[in-house]
């Protein structure tokens, strides 16, 4: 049985930091995409990120220049650097694995506020 479990997530004031990690676990082969999405109060689900096997990475416009997705393959483990956080990125945080199927985790929520 495949797991993502995330971590990282909490309160933090604007312009802070927090560093978000989601690690698979079970037995998941042919990884590809591994990815961070986020959902808000009221709002759909959006892509914040996604790094392919090959270290490509893609970012929404919002978090360009401030997020920075990284991935380590021998762990399958997906990591998300949140630099200068504005209120508009607090939302619950899923960490998403594509491999022959498409993998969410239970989120961890991020808050934004002084």
């Amino acid at each position: 049985q495949v797991q993502l479990v995330e971590s990282g997530g909490g309160l933090v004031q604007p312009g802070g930091s927090l560093r978000l990690s989601c690690a698979a676990s079970g037995k998941i082969f042919g990884i590809t995409v591994m990815g961070w999405y986020r959902q808000a109060p009221g709002k759909e689900r959006e892509l914040v990120a996604t790094i392919t096997t090959y270290y490509t990475a893609d970012y929404a416009d919002s978090v360009k220049g401030r997020f920075t997705i990284s991935r380590d393959n021998a762990k399958n483990t997906v990591y998300l650097q949140m630099n200068s956080l504005k209120p508009e990125d607090t939302a619950v945080y899923y960490c998403n694995v594509r491999s022959a199927m498409n993998y969410w985790g239970k989120g961890t929520l991020v808050t934004v506020s002084s």
